[in-house]
């Protein structure tokens, strides 16, 4: 295209409206396809995001972390078990391994318990230690693998369907209900796990062991019922570190649910009743006594919550800013100015 030497705005200007109120009016052929290209080139901004928010944890991190506090925590335990007092099993090793666990999950049975001040402080530190390590790494991993069996499922029901946008827009939609249903279908195989263990090989009547597992999952560890046997608590070991984590991340994502289900229908309220004067009135930033579509976005987006004065003031304060020649509108000759200065 040749330049004619007036610089083209990107978007019309404010002042532009009024001598061009009746054309506004009008259908544009090109309306939609220009509103397509919008929604094009926010999907495509959108994409990088995705990928960040999506983006793989270090499982070599996590289990290094992890391999460090259980090596730690077991050699200390091992070395303090003469300091300890409760029931033992017939392997010390094991029985500083299950203290360990019991400790980092915060479980704590109670069959096994400190007696003197330097264990108890031993066992403090490793408290604060492993709360932080079940919460900031752990719960992080298994949201990883929850979200993957969670684009698993959905590619199994929706496997005739996999190109089509539609089917894409409803997982997106859906994300935080086929991650209760992932989280649900493996909070079922840890109780049903441990249950089956603990009637096997602890001996225990299937009521006392659905009670020991719900009390050790939840983390309340009353210890009245508690893995006895050093192959139970072999198994524990394993089996208490994977199951609290499951079940956080199952209240974690039912939480999850009910507050995006209050945001929907409060969205739905947003979009579908009647825009009243007032709302006019409140919409018009500018002043100009009409609302343009930028104007009536910002104002649903602001009732949404989904924006804030504060964030509107601070991309308008950018626009300012990139606006070099404070035209009201930004052109390639603004960005020009700007990085020639």
């Amino acid at each position: 295209m040749a330049d004619s030497g007036v610089k083209q705005p990107l978007l019309p200007a404010a002042g532009d409206r009024d001598s061009a109120n009746a054309e506004q009016r009008k259908p544009r052929p090109g309306g939609a396809r220009k509103s397509q290209r919008w929604r094009t080139a926010l999907s495509s901004d959108a994409a990088p995001k995705e990928q960040h928010r999506g983006a793989r944890p270090r499982f070599w991190l996590v289990g290094l972390l992890l391999l460090a506090y259980l090596i730690a925590g077991t050699t200390a335990f091992y070395l303090a078990m003469d300091h300890m007092s409760g029931d033992r099993s017939s392997s010390r090793a094991l029985d500083a391994l299950y203290f360990c666990v019991v400790t980092m999950t915060t479980v704590g049975y109670g069959d096994i318990v400190p007696s003197s001040d330097g264990a108890k402080l031993l066992a403090c530190a490793f408290a604060f230690a492993g709360v932080g390590l079940v919460g900031a790494v752990l719960s992080k991993a298994a949201d990883y693998i929850v979200e993957k069996q969670e684009a698993l499922v959905f590619r199994a029901i929706h496997l005739r369907r996999a190109g089509d946008p539609k089917a894409l827009r409803d997982m997106e939609a859906n994300k935080v209900r086929y991650k209760l249903y992932n989280s649900a279908a493996l909070l079922a195989v840890v109780l049903a796990s441990g249950m089956a263990f603990l009637v096997a090989v602890e001996g225990m009547r299937p009521i006392d062991a659905f009670y020991c597992v719900c009390a050790t999952v939840t983390t309340l560890g009353y210890g009245d019922r508690s893995f006895a046997t050093a192959g139970g608590r072999a198994f524990a070991a394993a089996w208490i570190t994977v199951s609290t984590v499951v079940v956080a991340l199952f209240f974690l994502y039912a939480a999850e649910l009910g507050a995006e289900q209050r945001q929907k229908a409060l969205a739905r309220w947003v979009l579908t009743r009647r825009t009243t004067s007032n709302d006019l009135e409140v919409a018009d930033m500018d002043g100009d006594h009409q609302v343009s579509a930028a104007e009536f976005v910002l104002y649903k987006l602001k009732e949404l919550g989904k924006i804030s004065e504060e964030e509107i003031a601070e991309i308008m304060e950018e626009f300012e800013q990139l606006d070099a020649d404070h035209s009201g509108a930004l052109t390639i000759h603004d960005l020009a100015i700007l990085e020639s200065g």
